[in-house]
């Protein structure tokens, strides 16, 4: 009887891109931002590589900062769901969705 080869893993698989964890844009640069603030979760006693993160574009991670502060973030808005229900960031979102991943937006 004939063996049989193992599967080959030649050529490896394509690397999925990486996308944005709010817009979900495939961008080539994503930053990690902690669900709760690092200075917030250090006032709880929680260590900063124990802290949840997500990853997200620079216009997402700018936003956020921009929009809600560290208290706010880590109070009611510590989940990426959390993020979505709010409606600034659905108006965000729907826009930045439109921009193509390769422009540079500037958040206000």
């Amino acid at each position: 009887m004939a063996r049989r080869l193992p599967l080959s893993n030649w050529p490896p698989p394509p690397a999925s891109e990486p996308r944005c964890g709010l817009c979900e844009r495939a961008v080539p640069h994503l930053t990690e931002h902690h669900l709760i603030p690092r200075s917030q979760g250090r006032r709880r006693g929680v260590k900063v590589h124990e802290l949840p993160t997500v990853m997200l574009c620079g216009a997402c991670h700018k936003f956020l900062h921009k929009t809600f502060s560290n208290a706010e973030l880590a109070g009611e808005l510590n989940s990426v769901d959390a993020l979505l229900e709010q409606e600034s960031v659905q108006n965000f979102v729907a826009w930045l969705k439109k921009q193509p991943a390769t422009r540079s937006v500037k958040v206000r």
